[in-house]
């Protein structure tokens, strides 16, 4: 296998968004190479600490070697970021990352099964300890059950024709190889000189849905909300725009000093006490400099918030 190797993307923002500080400490939810995770210590030297996960046991491993010169100052657990608050005990970080989506290492090698550019296994899975892969998906479930998968995850609009086409065809073959199922969706749906791969979305939907991954996202925001002290602050980067609408809105209701129940009508409103205060308001994107220099930082959105 090969070495983990990942470029943390907008590093400067998120050192700017956290602020470590001497003996301060900091949680780090999806830990991956570590490249964040090295400057938030270096940032906090001598005594700041981290606390940090990831569901993948190489990310893991590696992680281990490259933070090696702050031995003593780090706690690094395989699992998964949606149960940092069950570890870390409530009101203890200054700060906590969230860096979502699919590090460069587990797309580029083929037998993870997450990208159409190498053939390899159908399995998506962050955490290969867990039974079901993509194959498993692909393979068991209804049409109807598939196409929603795409369509939600996916904004894929030819949701249901392509589930249909994978239905009938895992009668004949099940679904086993990413090869095989780009292949049939660029069978339906040809190329015809579009910029991306017409199985995008779809792979997309698949390893969002194989790793419940908006279902990590609802449970992590809360939890890292919860293990966050008054005035610690939450950065989370995004990669597409399920995630982004996803922390945008935790943000705004808890930035919200009021509530309503169903429509947000003014005269019904409660007040209530806010929990953050957002930073920014807009999503902080890359520099033009980074995405020149790293392209899968493109679609990068960093969300700032702080617990009051």
């Amino acid at each position: 296998m090969a070495e983990f190797s990942h470029k943390s993307v907008m590093m400067a923002e998120v050192l700017a968004a956290l602020q470590p500080k001497q003996g301060g400490q900091y949680a780090d939810g999806t830990l991956g190479g570590a490249g964040h995770a090295a400057a938030v210590l270096a940032a906090s030297s001598p005594d700041g600490r981290l606390l940090a996960c990831d569901r993948d046991g190489v990310a893991i491993q590696a992680a281990t070697k490259r933070l090696a010169e702050f031995v003593g100052r780090f706690e690094l657990r395989r699992g998964n970021y949606a149960d940092l608050s069950e570890w870390i005990p409530a009101g203890s970080c200054d700060g906590c990352l969230l860096d979502l989506g699919v590090s460069s290492p587990q797309l580029d090698e083929a037998e993870r099964g997450f990208s159409f550019q190498n053939d390899g296994p159908l399995d998506m899975r962050m955490d290969t300890r867990q039974p079901v892969t993509a194959a498993t998906l692909l393979n068991a479930e209804s049409a109807e059950e598939i196409a929603k998968i795409f369509w939600e995850y996916g904004d894929e609009r030819e949701s249901r024709r392509f589930a249909r086409a994978i239905v009938h065809d895992r009668e004949l073959r099940p679904f086993t190889t990413t090869r095989q199922l780009a292949e049939l969706i660029e069978r339906l749906s040809p190329r015809g000189g579009r910029k991306a791969h017409p199985a995008t979305r779809v792979f997309q939907a698949l390893r969002i849905a194989v790793n419940n991954e908006i279902g990590s996202l609802n449970r992590g925001l809360d939890g890292a909300l919860k293990l966050l002290k008054p005035g610690g602050r939450l950065a989370v980067i995004t990669f597409h725009s399920l995630e982004d609408r996803v922390v945008k809105l935790f943000g705004r209701e808890r930035a919200r000093d009021y509530t309503f129940d169903g429509k947000d009508v003014p005269e019904l409103r409660k007040p209530c006490v806010p929990q953050i205060k957002l930073i920014s308001r807009k999503a902080i994107m890359p520099s033009e400099l980074e995405s020149s220099e790293n392209p899968r930082s493109r679609s990068a959105q960093l969300r700032v918030m702080e617990k009051i």
